[in-house]
C-alpha cells in the first residue's frame, strides 16, 4: 500500500500498489529451453545426416534398380525424377525441410510405403525387445552391482568384476550365435526367431507390440507365442545389459559408501537392510540413472546385429537395410527418430534427478 496526502489537513488518501508480475513456474522455462535445444538438434541431425548421405560413395540409382533397369536410359531417369535427385543437392534438403514442417517425413524407396508408416511399423517390434530388457537388467544389475560394492575386495566382488568384464568383451553377434545354438538347436527349449511363430497370425493393432496387442484381444495363446520369441533376444540384451550397468552401479555405490554419513549410520547401530535401502541406494542412483536412460536409448535406437541374427523386423534391420540400399528418406527418418529418442531419455533422466536428489534444481 502507498499513502498520499492531498494537501488538506488530516486528509489521507490510500491506493493499491501495483501487483508484481508472476514469473514462470521454474520447470516450464526448463521445457521451454530443451524444446529449443530439441529443436535445433534435429535440424542439426538432418543437415549432417543430408550430407553424408550424399557424399558417401555409391549411388541410390544403382542401389535400387536391377542390372536390366540400370541399362535402360529412359527408367534411370525416371527413377532420378521420381525421387528428386534430377534436383540441386540444395533444392532437395529445403523441400525436405518443407515436408517435414508438415510432418511428410517422405516416402521410403525400399518399402514404397511412408517413413512414418514404417516407423509405426518398425519401432514398436524394438520396443517390444527394448522394455522388458530395460527392466531386468535394472533389477539384477543393481541387485549385483550394491552385493559386489558391500563385498568390496571380497571373492564376491571379485567374481562380479570377472563377469562384468567378460560380459562387456562379448561380441553380442557370437552371443547370439551361441544362445541360438544352444536354446534352440540342441535343447529345442525356445523358438529361432521371428516375432511369432507361422501358425499364428498377428493380433489385432494398438500397440504393435504382440504380447500387449494379443492379450488385449484375449488371444493368450498367440501373447504366449510371441513371449517364447522374445526370449532368446531378451536375454541377449539383457546379459549385455547387466554386465554394464553392474560396472557403474558398483563405482557409484563404493563412492557412497566411504561417506560420513553411511559411516555415521553404521555407528549408530542401525541395521544392514535399513542403511542400504534408505541410505545407500538412493544416494547412488543418479549415475546409475544416466547409464540406464543411455543403454535404454541405445536399445530404442536399435540393436542390428542381434535383431538380424534373430530374425526380428525392427528398427535396427530397418535401419540396415535402409544404409544399404542408400534410401535417403529412410535414413533422415531413423536419425530423425534416434535423435528425438535420446532427447528425450536425457530429459526424463534430468527431472529423475530432482526426484531422487531434492537438492538438484532444474536450471
Amino acid at each position: 500500500m502507498t499513502t498520499v496526502h492531498d494537501g488538506e489537513p488530516g486528509a489521507v488518501t490510500t491506493t493499491a500498489s501495483r501487483p508484481r508480475p508472476r514469473r514462470a513456474h521454474p520447470l516450464l522455462v526448463f521445457l521451454a529451453k530443451r524444446l529449443a535445444i530439441t529443436a535445433g538438434l534435429l535440424l542439426g541431425v538432418t543437415v549432417v545426416t543430408f550430407g553424408l548421405v550424399n557424399v558417401v560413395p555409391g549411388d541410390p540409382v544403382t542401389a535400387n534398380l536391377s542390372d536390366q533397369a540400370l541399362n535402360d536410359p529412359a527408367t534411370v531417369a525416371a527413377f532420378r525424377e521420381k525421387w528428386g535427385l534430377d534436383q540441386p543437392l540444395w533444392a532437395q534438403y529445403f523441400q525436405y525441410l518443407g515436408n517435414l514442417l508438415t510432418g511428410d517425413l517422405g516416402i521410403s524407396q525400399q518399402t514404397g510405403r511412408s517413413v512414418l508408416d514404417d516407423l509405426v511399423r518398425y519401432v514398436p517390434a524394438t520396443m517390444e525387445l527394448a522394455i522388458p530388457t530395460m527392466v531386468l537388467a535394472l533389477l539384477i544389475g543393481t541387485g549385483i552391482g550394491m552385493l559386489a560394492a558391500v563385498r568390496n575386495g571380497r571373492f564376491t566382488d571379485q567374481l562380479v568384476r570377472i563377469g562384468a568384464l567378460l560380459g562387456l568383451s562379448t561380441p553380442p553377434f557370437w552371443l547370439s550365435l551361441v544362445v541360438l545354438y544352444v536354446f534352440f538347436y540342441k535343447l529345442g527349449l525356445a523358438p529361432s526367431g521371428g516375432r511369432l511363430s507361422t501358425a499364428f497370425s498377428p493380433p489385432p493393432t494398438v500397440t504393435g507390440m504382440y504380447t500387449v496387442d494379443a492379450a488385449l484381444a484375449g488371444q493368450w495363446d498367440v501373447a504366449w507365442d510371441a513371449a517364447q520369441h522374445l526370449v532368446l533376444p531378451v536375454l541377449v540384451l539383457t546379459s549385455l545389459t547387466v554386465a554394464l550397468l553392474v560396472r557403474f552401479v558398483r563405482s557409484a555405490m563404493l563412492e557412497v559408501l566411504q561417506q560420513d554419513y553411511i559411516r555415521a549410520a553404521y555407528a549408530k547401530g542401525l541395521p544392514a537392510r535399513v542403511v542400504l535401502r534408505r541410505h545407500l541406494l538412493r544416494a547412488g542412483l543418479v549415475p546409475v540413472v544416466t547409464v540406464s536412460g543411455l543403454a535404454f536409448a541405445s536399445l530404442l535406437s536399435g540393436t542390428v546385429l542381434v535383431e538380424s541374427i534373430f530374425g526380428w523386423p525392427g528398427l535396427g534391420q530397418y535401419a540396415y537395410r535402409s544404409a544399404t540400399a542408400l534410401d535417403l528418406p529412410s535414413i533422415l527418418g531413423v536419425s530423425l527418430f534416434v535423435a528425438l529418442v535420446y532427447t528425450l531419455v536425457n530429459l526424463t533422466v534430468d527431472l529423475l534427478y530432482g526426484l531422487i536428489d531434492p537438492r538438484i534444481r532444474l536450471s
